[in-house]
């Protein structure tokens, strides 16, 4: 059983809260707050609650060095607009003057650690650093599901440290959508996959050839599957070394009469950017010297009309390369139809990523059921894996 963070009291306590505010930077600037907007809830709820808050997360990959590039004290600026208060910063997350900070904060205030990641000890999980971690607060919550998939010091082994640890609101909403929900779905159930990969889907394909009654398939994927069959795919993306599973997977969708669709057609262009000269061709037809990059008309059609009927999907990948504009038709008509659907009541739970991110470019990230904050937490917990960080907060 994993605890709610209402399951605690905790007026006039130091609350520790393991966030995911991995958040693109650009010029000292958040480019897309998505991740520090999902967790205001919580720390909202602490506050309102009487209690102190210590927030710690990393940012990128620093290599277990100081890298201002990496710096939180940008997210940190952001995330006081967004609570409109000040909140107090230390240059380190384990410093003696970091925990002082952090013992003297008087209820209602708040306080952000640095990059955890200036540490190698946070991904290497070492006990001392958790340790040390663990002197910031009385409680600890974890509310960064998107680490879910990772064993560090900072979601597993500062837990060793605590009497009393739990889950946040973003963290327990992710539980319900991704695991609850996905474990007894209403039928029919639809999967979406795309993206650029097999591999990075084969669990999740796998899982749901007994599960979902139709896969859709989009995305660079697409044509790992065409080769498999035989088809000629130009200079579209291939992974060489998937195509023999890729011919498994369908021969045995065949075999158990489950439903695995193609498109029927591509939309090419011999460059991504060469968007002038880009058309829609039948996927038995390929030219050699071009790229299929965006699903087209007729399987758009085809694939909103599976969509019509659904009552459960979840959707992982988009299904061209959408920040070109010339070939974002196929992710936007299906996000479109996935809103559509959410309003009469279906459940549409869209994985994190380059998923959420496509969503956002079209501003309709708020508009289906549950869009998830985690990347890869989200494709394992959604493939039916065990994630370490959540069985380290099971009591």
């Amino acid at each position: 059983m994993l605890r709610p963070i209402k399951s605690f009291d905790i007026k006039g306590q130091t609350v520790l809260i393991r966030l995911d505010l991995n958040v693109p930077i650009s010029n000292n600037l958040i480019q897309d707050d998505f991740r520090i907007r999902a967790c205001l809830p919580t720390i909202n709820y602490c506050l309102s609650e009487g209690a102190s808050v210590v927030l710690m997360s990393h940012l990128g990959r620093p290599n277990g060095k100081y890298n201002e590039k990496f710096s939180l004290m940008p997210v940190g600026e952001h995330l006081a607009s967004l609570l409109e208060m000040p909140i107090k910063f230390s240059s380190d997350c384990i410093s003696q003057d970091s925990v002082d900070t952090s013992l003297s904060l008087k209820p209602g205030e708040v306080h952000l650690l640095e990059n955890l990641r200036f540490h190698n000890e946070e991904s290497s999980n070492d006990s001392v650093f958790a340790n040390r971690l663990s002197k910031h607060g009385r409680l600890y919550i974890n509310d960064a599901f998107g680490t879910a998939h990772r064993t560090h010091a900072s979601n597993h082994g500062v837990i060793d440290n605590f009497k009393n640890f739990g889950i946040g609101f973003l963290f327990e909403k992710e539980i319900k959508y991704l695991k609850d929900v996905i474990n007894k779905p209403d039928k029919p159930l639809v999967l979406v996959l795309g993206g650029a990969k097999v591999s990075t889907k084969l669990e999740l394909i796998n899982k749901y050839l007994q599960q979902a009654d139709t896969i859709i398939i989009g995305g660079g994927m697409i044509f790992t599957f065409l080769k498999s069959m035989g088809y000629n795919i130009g200079k579209s993306l291939v992974e060489s070394k998937m195509v023999d599973q890729a011919k498994s997977i369908l021969d045995s969708a065949r075999l158990n009469g489950k439903k695995i669709i193609l498109p029927s057609d591509i939309v090419c262009s011999k460059d991504i950017n060469d968007t002038n000269r880009s058309k829609a061709v039948s996927v038995r037809a390929i030219p050699e010297d071009q790229m299929g990059l965006d699903i087209g008309s007729k399987t758009i059609e085809k694939y909103l009309g599976i969509l019509n009927s659904a009552k459960t999907v979840l959707w992982n990948g988009p299904l061209g390369v959408f920040e070109n504009e010339s070939f974002a038709l196929g992710t936007k008509a299906v996000a479109k139809k996935l809103v559509e659907i959410s309003d009469l009541n279906s459940t549409v739970i869209a994985g994190g990523g380059d998923t959420a991110s496509a969503l956002r470019h079209f501003n309709l990230v708020d508009k289906v059921t549950h869009v998830s904050t985690g990347g890869g937490a989200s494709l394992e917990l959604m493939s039916g894996n065990q994630l370490g960080a959540i069985n380290k907060l099971e009591i």
